[in-house]
C-alpha cells in the first residue's frame, strides 16, 4: 500500500504561531487555499483511491480540490485530527511549543503513557491514526491519501516507519500541503520513499513552517 500524508493549507492560526487544535478550528487563509487548489496537479501522477481528511475545517477544506479532481468521496475521520494541546491550546509562546512537540517526540521515541497536560496520551494519539490507515488498508486502497496536521503526521510517522527516528522527524518539520510518501502495511511495517519531495539521502532540507506544529523542536 502506499500513503500519502499530506499537511493541511495555511491557517491564521499558523501565521499567530498558535496551537489551535480544537475542533472546528480555522478555515485557510488566501495562500492556504492556493496551496490547496495546487495539490491536485502536485500529486497528478499518484493513483489516489481513498482519500481521507481529519474533522477540522482546514483539511476538509485541502481535501476539497483533490476530491474535485479525483471523484473521489472526502471520508472525514476524527483519528487523524492534530494532537490534542489540552492545556497549552491556543497559546503560541516557545515553552508551549517545546513542550508540545517534545511530548509528541516522546510517543515516537516509545514513552506512551506521557500525557500532554490536560489532553491525550501516546497510546491514545498513535492507536486512533492507526485506526485510520487500517481501514484504508483493509478497504482495499492501493494508494490512500490522508490529509491531516504537521505534528500528528511527524509523531506518526517517527514512531511507526523503519527508516525515520525522533532525529529526522524533529529536524525535518512539513511545510503547510507538504506531503509525507510512505509503502507498507499495518502487519509488515511502514518505510519513507519521499519527505516533501526528498528521499532520505544526505540532501540539506530546511523547510520555513509557520507555527508550532510545524516547526523543529529539540529532540527529546
Amino acid at each position: 500500500m502506499r500513503l500519502l500524508l499530506i499537511r493541511h493549507g495555511q491557517t491564521p492560526s499558523n501565521l499567530k504561531h498558535l496551537l489551535d487544535t480544537a475542533e472546528p478550528g480555522p478555515g485557510l487563509t488566501s495562500l492556504g487555499q492556493e496551496q490547496a487548489a495546487a495539490l491536485p496537479d502536485a500529486l497528478a501522477s499518484e493513483e489516489i483511491d481513498a482519500l481521507y481528511a481529519s474533522t477540522l475545517v482546514r483539511t476538509r477544506l485541502t481535501a476539497a480540490p483533490l476530491a474535485s479532481a479525483t471523484g473521489l468521496e472526502v471520508r472525514v475521520r476524527a483519528g487523524i485530527r492534530e494532537l490534542a494541546a489540552g492545556d497549552l491550546e491556543m497559546r503560541g509562546d516557545d515553552e508551549a511549543a517545546h513542550t508540545y512537540m517534545h511530548t509528541a517526540f516522546a510517543w515516537s521515541a516509545g514513552d506512551v503513557g506521557l500525557r500532554m497536560p490536560g489532553g491525550e496520551n501516546g497510546v491514545e494519539a498513535l492507536a486512533r491514526f492507526d485506526a485510520v490507515v487500517a481501514e484504508a488498508h483493509e478497504g482495499g486502497a492501493e494508494t490512500a491519501a490522508l490529509v491531516s496536521h504537521g505534528a500528528v503526521i511527524r509523531m506518526w510517522v517517527a514512531a511507526r516507519a523503519d527508516n525515520v527516528d525522533v532525529v529526522h522527524a524533529a529536524r525535518h518539520p512539513l511545510a503547510n500541503t507538504g506531503v509525507v510518501i510512505l509503502t507498507g502495511s499495518p502487519d509488515e511495517g511502514w518505510r519513507v520513499l519521499l519527505w516533501e519531495g526528498e528521499s532520505l539521502g544526505p540532501l540539506p532540507h530546511t523547510p520555513d513552517p509557520d507555527d508550532p506544529t510545524g516547526a523543529a523542536m529539540p529532540t527529546p
